[in-house]
């Protein structure tokens, strides 16, 4: 029963590997098109590999637990995440570009939502209510 609870945890971290190792290649490949230079798959993998080992070590779980036990919260926020980030100006502003995106991102998938649940339920929204209301007043005066 351990040894299988040891190869899942060995499986998970080759997967999270595998995702941190993708996600350099796509941050070096943004630098290389913007910055107009050339990334080796060896210093990739390097990077990579830091990254990894940089992220994995027992400090910055610490960091983010204590954290959120400051702000008694037991969730880690963006706002955590920037914080320390805060020394790394370049991280700090991806970091903040990354949330504002996906804060976005999520708001119109909630205006979706609401407006098909409003549109299934035969309710108008108040847009769609302002313009029925000119409309009647329009035909109303013809």
């Amino acid at each position: 029963m351990a040894a299988a609870g040891g190869e899942e945890q060995q499986m998970l971290a080759q997967r999270l590997k595998a995702a941190v190792h993708y996600t350099v290649g796509c941050l070096c490949q943004e630098v290389e098109e913007d910055k107009d230079v050339q990334f080796s798959k060896q210093s990739i993998a390097a990077i990579s590999e830091i990254t990894f080992r940089q992220c994995g070590t027992a400090a910055l779980p610490r960091c983010f637990l204590m954290l959120c036990r400051h702000a008694k919260r037991t969730t880690v926020t963006t706002e955590d995440v920037k914080l320390l980030a805060r020394r790394s100006n370049s991280l700090l502003k991806y970091i903040t570009q990354k949330s504002e995106e996906l804060a976005s991102s999520n708001m119109e998938q909630k205006e979706k939502k609401k407006k098909k649940s409003s549109a299934a339920k035969g309710e108008r929204t108040p847009g769609e209510q302002e313009a029925a209301v000119t409309e009647n007043e329009d035909s109303n005066m013809a």
